[in-house]
């Protein structure tokens, strides 16, 4: 067996390498610090910009600033974007006004009363889209529009206008209050069904301003 020799003594640390050592420890740590701050940051945009919306037929996201402008700072379209929950359900004042923008967007397709016509009627409990049961599904279909005819009305109504328009859909249900998924409890306990030839006063009072 060949004599391996002496040992060689072991390499000290120079001073060049401990610096090297602790220079890039203190960069591992400044990027550990920096992506524990990302994250923190990220998970506080996400819960801020609350709901994702998303298109009816292919589910990609929906951007809700883009489209006709304003509408969007109001505390019903920020609640609205926030929860899903519409502001404007029983709101008289909107309920004139989402006439008035049902009747000259909506009613050419889905009828004066939502009973149906070139599309889907809208005042009953069946849904060509499960998801327009809840107000966010409806909106997100108004919004970003679905298969067939019917178009993105991003164009031609605000986030406002649409939650209004939204109010008057559910105004004119006739169907079972059960189905009513966008009723809280106190507006099932108050729920009448739609009668033809209801109206609202110009001067309603509300969360909304007559229609210019």
């Amino acid at each position: 067996m060949a004599d391996p020799g002496p040992a060689r003594p072991a390499r000290k640390r120079t001073r060049s390498n401990q610096s090297d050592t602790m220079h890039r420890s203190r960069q591992l740590g400044a990027a550990l610090l920096g992506l524990g701050i990302l994250a923190a940051g990220l998970s506080a945009t996400a819960q801020t910009r609350g709901l994702v919306f998303r298109n009816t037929v292919t589910g990609e996201p929906l951007d809700v600033t883009q489209g006709k402008e304003g509408g969007r700072d109001t505390a019903a379209v920020k609640a609205f974007l926030a929860t899903g929950a519409n502001a404007y359900i029983d709101d008289k004042s909107c309920l004139r006004n989402g006439e008035s923008l049902y009747a000259t967007s909506c009613s050419g397709c889905h009828g004066h009363l939502a009973e149906g016509k070139l599309g889907p009627g809208l005042n009953d409990n069946y849904w060509t889209y499960p998801a327009n049961a809840e107000d966010k599904g409806l909106f997100e279909t108004i919004f970003g529009g679905a298969n067939s005819m019917m178009g993105p009305h991003n164009e031609n109504l605000t986030p406002d206008e649409m939650l209004q328009v939204i109010a008057w859909i559910r105004h004119l249900y006739t169907g079972p209050v059960k189905d009513a998924v966008w009723l809280n409890e106190a507006q099932r306990k108050a729920y009448t069904p739609y009668k033809q030839g209801e109206t609202f006063a110009k001067d309603a009072p509300g969360q909304c301003k007559p229609l210019e």
